[in-house]
């Protein structure tokens, strides 16, 4: 497959996942929001399931380029940033709907070898690109020093995990999680709020005792 021919299927099966969600998405669904025909699609993938490992693939190369510089001047400013580009939706109309399938898809996770290796891809790129992030706020003596980066990322991770979850079981905005995350990054990361208080705040980061 072309480039191009790999973009149309896997911008058709977004549009196809959102109108349809993931139990009732048929590869008809994706012809039919694609210039290709289900002959085609069925031509490069074996069905379904086969087509779906590869637009998670998809997913987790397209973050890994959009995520790969992140603006921001300072350690503390690009961890903010990052943490905006995964709870803020790129396509409100359809954001809700999406966070749905993919709720949907991890929901079979468990039972689908393939579906739980792609969105493990995923969670390890996420949570890497946040502890370079406070590491690098470390080495620049913006973030407190008994900061454990890979336990913050975790623990930042497991936040964004929870709030797309809470967005589609429950309709709670992910943006309003995501005011507590910069309050929890400024108040409890960054030395200036530590040397302000006189102390580093009581809170449980992880670090080794």
């Amino acid at each position: 497959m072309t480039d191009e021919t790999i973009d149309d299927l896997m911008d058709a099966t977004y549009r196809a996942l959102c109108k349809h969600g993931y139990a009732e998405l048929t590869m008809q669904d994706i012809a039919a929001e694609s210039d290709k025909s289900k002959g085609t699609i069925h031509y490069h993938f074996d069905g379904k399931q086969d087509l779906l490992e590869s637009f998670l693939e998809f997913l987790l190369d397209d973050f890994e380029e959009r995520t790969e510089t992140i603006p921001g001047e300072t350690p503390s400013e690009r961890l903010h940033e990052f943490l905006d580009q995964l709870l803020t939706p790129s396509d409100e109309e359809s954001s809700e709907e999406f966070r749905t399938a993919i709720l949907e898809i991890k929901a079979q996770s468990p039972y689908n070898e393939a579906y739980r290796e792609r969105l493990r891809g995923f969670d390890r790129a996420t949570r890497d690109r946040i502890a370079g992030l406070v590491t690098d706020g470390v080495e620049a003596e913006e973030f407190r020093s008994d900061i454990d980066p890979e336990a913050t990322a975790d623990f930042l991770v497991t936040l964004f995990h929870g709030a797309q979850t809470r967005a589609a079981a429950v309709d709670r905005p992910p943006e309003r999680t995501l005011e507590y995350i910069h309050a929890y990054i400024d108040d409890t990361l960054c030395l200036e709020s530590a040397d302000r208080n006189g102390s580093s705040p009581e809170v449980d980061t992880g670090a080794e005792r």
